[in-house]
């Protein structure tokens, strides 16, 4: 009875801890695949679970932003889901990366034409996005959620470093340093033709080599031939000779 007891506080306290700390993992997020460095394009991922049980997400609204507005942001199609990308004049023009934006992507909605993403599942939403901002660390994308019940999760607060992460928090891209080739492609190009003479003159060097190895090879195997050859003339000499003292 008492490891019934014991089975049973462990299996409750197990079903606690997941109800407790699932809202910190079961939120909209957004990944790059591979790497988001600034000043060069990506391929991002927003991440979409459903946490209802009797209803499914069927529409998901991100709003870009505007402050660091995005020059090229193209969706991905995804099977059962409409897209609808929205552009909007921007208050002030925004510089980036020596073009002037005067207009730009503010949201993309992605809207389902089936059941949508059902409970017990999630569904990947990718853009590719670009050219990435030099002046900031992060992105922060806000989220809108329906599910097919018409309730709407808003994933709009932004988390603040140093502080608990806040109920609904907006979909953050992390931006990683700026990668030289993604700055210098004549530079690459040209490091790349070096590197492919080096190979070159390495391969003919080698080549070199094992024809001198062979070579030699050749040789310290001629001689070891012409010793053994001799060895074994005498030795036929010197059995013939006992042969005939016998």
């Amino acid at each position: 009875m008492k490891t019934s007891r014991i089975a049973a506080a462990v299996a409750v306290a197990g079903t606690t801890v997941l109800v407790l700390s699932s809202p910190a993992f079961a939120h909209v997020s957004v990944q790059p695949e591979g790497t988001a460095a600034k000043g060069g394009y990506a391929v991002v991922d927003f991440k979409v679970p459903n946490e209802r049980d009797d209803s499914s997400t069927t529409k998901l609204e991100v709003a870009f932003p505007t402050d660091h507005p995005l020059a090229s942001v193209m969706p991905e199609p995804v099977d059962g889901w409409n897209i609808k990308v929205t552009k909007s004049k921007l208050d002030k023009p925004v510089d980036n990366h020596g073009e002037k934006i005067s207009e730009a992507v503010t949201k993309v909605t992605w809207t389902a034409d089936g059941k949508g993403i059902e409970p017990g599942y999630f569904q990947k939403f990718p853009v590719s996005i670009g050219a990435l901002p030099e002046d900031t660390d992060q992105l922060v994308f806000k989220a809108l959620q329906t599910y097919s019940d018409k309730e709407v999760v808003r994933w709009i607060e932004v988390p603040q470093k140093g502080q608990e992460e806040p109920d609904n928090p907006a979909p953050v891209l992390e931006l990683s340093a700026a990668s030289e080739d993604g700055h210098s492609h004549g530079a690459s190009a040209e490091e790349a033709s070096d590197d492919a003479e080096s190979t070159a003159a390495n391969a003919a060097g080698s080549t070199s080599d094992s024809s001198g190895g062979t070579d030699t090879t050749a040789r310290v195997l001629g001689i070891v031939g012409i010793v053994v050859g001799a060895a074994g003339v005498a030795y036929g000499v010197l059995a013939g000779r006992r042969r005939g003292n016998a």
